[in-house]
């Protein structure tokens, strides 16, 4: 339900722009900023996300990323204004990059490794594509029958029940000690957000445009000395051991391919 929610948010926000822009009077690149606050966030801060499950237990982040999402939801859903709007859809963005990881993980926790597992990742896969589609329908339908904040409203009951039923139903991982790789978390957030940021600015002002240009190289820039830095890094946020194992490159690498179609 939580990656529901995530997909669901991320989509239904399209059907609702002409009614947001003519409620909040927003201008073009203010509605496209409606949606890229989202993604830029989402993008920027989900290894950071994911690291903080790792140090103090995947439940009680999850639990915490859920209340940062359905919060950022009851903010959008008051908008008054467009920059409140923005700025709400970015702290919802937060939200979206603690719960996302640390729903994966509770949900390899919760079920043994074989058939049982298999089939929850399955499941958990196929809500990505239910939600995505699912977010326009609903989005359009509130925006059409009732108003486009109804689509973010909805949030609120079904994550109030999220974390009231999180401590019943969700095991708690082990806190791990050590150190929290701060360096590594501020090199992959700002790389990251900076690569997300230039993509997203090229569908509007062109591939060559120097906002874009430079958010691309100061993004690789930064990207290549998270590299070197968790090299050496004795706690890395990423560690590069993963990248060792064939089978997970190429799925990182599919991953990346569909997403970028």
């Amino acid at each position: 339900m939580s990656y529901f929610l995530i997909l669901l948010d991320n989509a239904v926000v399209f059907t609702g722009l002409p009614a947001i822009e003519a409620g909040l009077g927003l201008s073009g690149a203010g509605l496209s900023w409606v949606q890229d606050a989202y993604t830029l966030v989402f993008g920027g801060l989900l290894l950071l996300g994911a690291r903080l499950g790792d140090l103090l237990g995947r439940r009680r982040v999850f639990v915490a990323g859920l209340a940062i999402f359905v919060l950022a939801s009851s903010l959008i859903g008051l908008a008054p204004t467009g920059t409140w709007l923005i700025a709400a859809r970015a702290l919802q963005g937060v939200g979206a990059a603690i719960v996302a990881p640390s729903s994966l993980s509770l949900l390899m926790a919760s079920f043994p490794e074989g058939e049982a597992r298999s089939r929850a990742v399955a499941a958990y896969a196929a809500t990505a594509g239910i939600g995505a589609s699912l977010g326009m329908l609903v989005g359009g339908a509130a925006a059409s029958w009732v108003s486009w904040r109804a689509g973010f409203f909805i949030n609120l009951p079904i994550g109030a029940a999220m974390i009231a039923l999180a401590p019943r139903f969700l095991p708690e991982t082990p806190v791990r000690r050590g150190a929290f790789d701060l360096p590594g978390a501020l090199l992959a957030t700002a790389g990251t957000g900076a690569v997300v940021l230039g993509v997203i600015e090229s569908a509007g002002r062109g591939w060559d445009d120097p906002l874009v240009l430079g958010s691309l190289a100061v993004g690789a820039a930064l990207v290549m000395l998270l590299v070197a830095h968790e090299r050496r890094a004795p706690e890395p946020i990423l560690p590069l051991r993963l990248f060792a194992d064939r089978r997970r490159t190429s799925a990182y690498l599919a991953r990346m391919l569909y997403s970028a179609r």
